[in-house]
């Protein structure tokens, strides 16, 4: 890891005061494998076209897209049936819960332009809003602006209940954590129920895959004070750019 100097941003009130994160509302649209196996020619439409036209919207802060491979799927440290099936998870990071409401125009004009040749089969979209954030020290940048941070992977962790952070931002490999709650806002945005869903970001700078296996004696102290229930523990890649094939399920 490099070795960056000064003071961590979240100690200094100077560089705080210039800026906080107004992200407010988190759209996650998670879902399986292709069908025929078109994983990459989808990853690669979605970089390319999709992706880049939601920040058209005034209100989008930012946009992450993870995909599990084999690897991945092994060092799952915890899955339910709801959540088996995920492969792949997209994120936009929204200041305005009202700019959803451009989201769905935007698809729907993409989708009557000829614009929307791949899809993957849904398992589940959802709307949360953030509940806590923490970076490591080490990586100096601070919490506010994890989700610009060239992150190589994230661990997700899907939980039923709310669990504070702990001490999971101090395991080595992990740069940072965002933490959201479930946001019910109804249809077309959200698919299912998601009260009490509590999801977390850790931001890795390491393999996700070996972070994960890092990971695994803190998240069981997690798990056994019954404050929350796991329903997905699990590594993803981020997209490296033009490599759409370099981390496929």
């Amino acid at each position: 890891m490099p070795d960056l100097v000064g003071t961590p941003s979240d100690e200094v009130p100077g560089i705080l005061e210039t800026g906080r994160s107004d992200v407010t509302t988190v759209f996650v649209s998670m879902s399986g494998r292709h069908p025929e196996g078109r994983d990459a020619h989808y990853i690669e439409w979605h970089s390319l076209d999709h992706r880049p036209e939601q920040h058209r919207l005034s209100a989008l802060r930012a946009s992450l897209r993870l995909v599990s491979t084999p690897g991945c799927r092994a060092a799952r440290m915890a899955s339910s049936e709801r959540y088996e099936a995920v492969d792949h998870v997209m994120s936009y990071f929204f200041a305005d819960v009202a700019a959803l409401d451009g989201f769905v125009d935007l698809s729907v004009g993409l989708r009557n332009a000829g614009r929307t040749p791949e899809l993957l089969p849904l398992v589940e979209r959802g709307v949360y809003t953030p509940s806590a954030m923490e970076a490591a020290p080490r990586i100096k940048a601070g919490a506010d602006v994890l989700p610009w941070w060239p992150a190589r992977g994230v661990i997700l962790l899907v939980e039923a209940g709310e669990s504070p952070l702990g001490a999971l931002t101090d395991v080595a490999g992990v740069g940072g954590a965002w933490s959201v709650t479930g946001l019910n806002v109804g249809p077309p945005n959200t698919t299912t129920d998601n009260s009490g869903i509590q999801i977390t970001y850790l931001f890795v700078d390491d393999e996700p895959e070996e972070t994960a296996g890092r990971l695994r004696p803190a998240l069981e102290k997690r798990w056994a004070d019954d404050a929350v229930a796991p329903l997905l523990a699990a590594p993803f890649h981020t997209i490296v750019p033009y490599e759409w094939d370099r981390y496929l399920p």
